[in-house]
């Protein structure tokens, strides 16, 4: 399938481009994820709650010369199907350790935004109860975040791959920042999971542009790079564009090429730094 090609224009709000350092570059160990993003261009990089030492972490991101633009609070175990810990009676603890440890890493790195992802309903009779928790920890949180100039961010994902999360279409995560009510806590647009669930990206994108502080893309259905599915990226990227928005867009998608490098064809050389 032919890949799509960003039209490389002039804008008042040029886009800017970051990889997911925990999904794209896995021909190698995590550590070396931040040079390998270094050597292919990209200026900023972002990435789920790392395994590795958080000082290790912070050395290789210095080491390559790289801004963070973004990281997720810890979620769990995400390959065991995890997906946040904020919303589970048994677990929300955990999510409110990690957010000084998050929020101290954040400081050092220079990154105004986490993303907090809310997990996965445990039964629908406990659907309200657990929002009701998912809003106080991120209530929380986002004050904690406002100390340090952070936002906390809110995103909606896909149930086909991930199982019942509790926000599933833009709406709902609209809807749960209103109920949070806390003006450094945003939304995480991804349109791989937003396509799989509601479609409309660029009418989606329109109405909620001015709450939306981060953007995500892969292509859909696989979740390959952009120009490998049915989303018409060229158009997508060029309506967010159009709106001016000026927040990083990151690369959260697992490449169909021999090499992560390979994949980036789509995206010219001078978006990335």
């Amino acid at each position: 399938m032919a890949k799509s090609e960003f039209h490389d224009t002039e804008s008042t709000a040029p886009m800017k481009f970051c990889p997911n350092l925990s999904i794209l570059f896995k021909e190698v160990p995590f550590l070396e994820r931040f040079e390998r993003a270094a050597g292919a261009g990209f200026g900023a990089v972002e990435f789920w709650w790392p395994a590795d030492p958080l000082d290790e972490v912070e050395a290789a991101i210095a080491d390559a010369g790289l801004a963070v633009a973004l990281f997720n609070f810890d979620a769990g175990d995400m390959p065991a199907g995890d997906r946040g810990l904020l919303s589970d009676p048994d677990r929300a603890d955990a999510f409110r350790a990690n957010v000084p440890v998050a929020l101290e890493l954040a400081e050092r790195l220079g990154t105004p935004r986490l993303n907090a992802l809310v997990g996965l309903e445990r039964s629908p009779g406990e659907r309200e109860a657990q929002l009701r928790l998912a809003a106080e920890n991120v209530r929380w949180a986002a004050d904690q975040a406002s100390q340090v100039g952070a936002d906390i961010l809110i995103e909606a994902v896909n149930t086909f791959e991930n199982g019942p999360y509790l926000l599933s279409t833009t709406r709902q995560a609209a809807a749960f920042l209103e109920r949070v009510d806390r003006q450094n806590v945003r939304l995480q647009y991804d349109a791989y999971h937003m396509q799989r669930m509601e479609g409309n990206l660029v009418a989606t994108l329109t109405e909620f542009a001015p709450r939306i502080s981060h953007i995500q893309v892969a292509d859909s259905p696989g979740r390959g790079e952009p120009g490998t599915g049915e989303i018409n990226y060229p158009f997508v990227l060029d309506a967010i564009e159009a709106l001016g928005y000026d927040g990083w867009i990151g690369l959260e998608y697992n490449p169909t090429t021999a090499t992560t490098e390979e994949s980036f064809g789509w995206l010219p050389q001078g978006r990335r730094a």
